[in-house]
């Protein structure tokens, strides 16, 4: 009987399923991938299952990732803090080095691994191959003395995106990985938001759906409630109010834009439910935060 019950529960899954299947099939899914859903070994797990599985049937997954973790880990061990403002790294050229290394290196290959170990055909990229994204420095708002710049390093501001080399890995059947690493126009590394970088490449591919990993249940209002559907006005209203702050600032601004530049659907979702991309792209439930265009 338990036999039949899950045989029963697998097969109305399924069929749950199709309907999603057939409306997303050839479309490109932009998934910024961060939090516990990078660290802990089950969810990493998880989460390329649902990469494989997204591209067998049919769909475009493009996958930008970040870092944090073990950034602040490398960083920590060098005898290093790991400062920021306003969501965003402050970036030195020795941490520079360290981000490279950590992003384009160590976390990009292990994001690569994992999806071709569940029968994907994943490539892992960072900015500076074929010079795809194209940057400047950032200068950041001084929320203290309105009117003047912050200088935050090596963090860069995207200036362009050629979709050139994406697209060719899609018509070949490959999955892209991407760190959020850009270059310069005299050839100079910039670290940039990964929420940023994933909106932006959403935005330029025109992507059917921007969906970025948390490690919350998605957006909360000043109660610490779950906003499952929310407008622009409604974020713009949460930010001046303080409700909005810190890391899920770039994440907002990023998701804004890209509701705003024709990506039809944006979703904030909590990274640390198992197969959390497959719940918010194949069921009726989802697992967080939808970004309403209007």
């Amino acid at each position: 009987m338990t036999d039949q019950l899950s045989a029963a529960v697998k097969t109305g899954i399924l069929a749950e399923a199709l309907p999603y299947i057939k409306r997303f099939h050839g479309k490109t899914m932009v998934i910024k991938y961060g939090g516990n859903a990078m660290t802990d070994a089950h969810l990493k797990n998880c989460f390329a299952r649902d990469v494989v599985l997204l591209k067998l049937v049919g769909m475009n997954p493009v996958v930008v990732h970040g870092g944090g973790p073990q950034i602040d880990e490398l960083l920590k061990r060098i005898g290093k803090r790991g400062e920021f403002i306003q969501g965003m790294r402050v970036t030195d050229a020795e941490t520079m080095a360290i981000v490279e290394m950590v992003l384009g290196g160590q976390v990009n290959k292990e994001v690569v691994h994992l999806i071709n170990q569940h029968g994907g055909k994943a490539v892992g990229l960072t900015g500076k191959d074929g010079a795809f994204i194209r940057a400047k420095k950032l200068l950041m708002p001084n929320r203290d003395k309105p009117g003047d710049l912050l200088d935050i390093g090596q963090v860069g501001e995207i200036v362009a995106i050629d979709p050139a080399l994406i697209t060719l890995l899609h018509s070949s059947d490959f999955i892209p990985v991407i760190a959020p690493i850009g270059v310069g126009a005299e050839g100079e590394t910039y670290n940039i938001n990964a929420d940023v970088v994933a909106g932006k490449i959403a935005e330029i591919l025109k992507a059917e759906k921007l969906i970025m990993l948390t490690n919350t249940p998605g957006v909360l209002d000043e109660n610490g409630q779950l906003l499952t559907g929310i407008t622009p006005k409604e974020i713009d209203d949460m930010v001046a109010a303080g409700t909005l702050s810190g890391g899920m600032l770039p994440k907002i601004g990023s998701a804004l834009d890209a509701a705003r530049s024709g990506v039809r659907s944006v979703h904030i979702i909590d990274g640390r439910v198992e197969h959390a991309l497959l719940l918010e792209i194949l069921t009726d439930e989802g697992v967080g935060t939808l970004i309403k265009s209007k």
